[in-house]
């Protein structure tokens, strides 16, 4: 009867603690947003700021994961809405802009093509959202927020200088398909999160990075794209002359920090006295 009296209160102080982290879901919701308006702005010709508010999406979906860690306000809710956000925003959005901006005029096959980056997109994430995985140096495929950044900073690139032709759109169609199927691929790309930027940074890379910021505020589409295409380019490079990655060092690009305080969150919960 103790036992049960115990229980019950658990499950009360559980029902209690239970909601929703503002900060971290805030900017997820913020990315849904940038997509969301990417795509009606593709629908009224504004092609420019479809791919500006692409890559706006990308770097808020960088952000949210790292400020949940840093407020302790990681959730298994925040795991799984950025996960949907990230469909709709990395694998809808880049497919339906590119289809009105171009594919369209290919017909059938430029909405099937358009079609199939989407279902790529689900496929890689729902197959690393399933995967048993323990390291946290590098993603297996293309993370599909990297490729809605190739695909909006080339867009961004042609609308800028102004590049017309079919040569574009033939380039656009192609490389949907290498993109699509560099996502569901075996190629190791580096997760970067192994990095902890609480800790001290020599000198030099502090300088690093501000170079790389004035560099991308000289000619933002241009630097992007030539930086996302290098990491795009990374992942069959290392694989056919660097050193292979075992499966246990690969990684989704869900955060698996998460994925593990989840976990002792319930293992501590499987502990109360039956």
């Amino acid at each position: 009867m103790e036992t049960g009296k115990k229980i019950h209160k658990f499950e009360r102080a559980d029902r209690g603690r239970k909601g929703i982290y503002i900060l971290p879901n805030l900017f997820t919701t913020a990315s849904l947003f940038s997509a969301f308006y990417g795509i009606v702005q593709a629908t009224n010709g504004f092609y420019e700021h479809s791919a500006i508010a692409i890559v706006v999406a990308a770097v808020l979906d960088s952000l949210d994961g790292r400020v949940a860690r840093m407020t302790n306000t990681v959730s298994d809710f925040g795991k799984e809405y950025d996960s949907l956000v990230d469909l709709v925003a990395f694998g809808l959005a880049p497919a339906l802009v590119l289809y009105e901006w171009g594919l369209k005029g290919f017909g059938k096959l430029g909405w099937l093509i358009a079609f199939i980056y989407a279902a790529t997109t689900a496929l890689r994430l729902a197959r690393f959202n399933t995967q048993d995985t323990k390291g946290n140096k590098y993603f297996r495929g293309l993370p599909c927020p990297a490729a809605a950044v190739l695909v909006a900073t080339a867009l961004w690139t042609v609308e800028s200088y102004g590049l017309t032709g079919t040569w574009t759109v033939v380039t656009a169609l192609l490389a949907m398909i290498v993109l699509s199927a560099a996502m569901v691929s075996s190629f190791p790309y580096r997760s970067f999160k192994d990095l902890d930027l609480k800790n001290r940074v020599p000198f030099m890379t502090l300088l690093a990075l501000v170079l790389v910021f004035v560099l991308i505020s000289f000619d933002p589409p241009v630097v992007l794209l030539l930086l996302s295409a290098g990491f795009a380019l990374s992942g069959p490079f290392f694989w056919l002359f660097g050193t292979k990655p075992e499966f246990s060092d690969l990684v989704d690009e869900s955060d698996i920090e998460v994925e593990d305080e989840v976990t002792e969150i319930r293992t501590a919960g499987s502990g109360v006295d039956k």
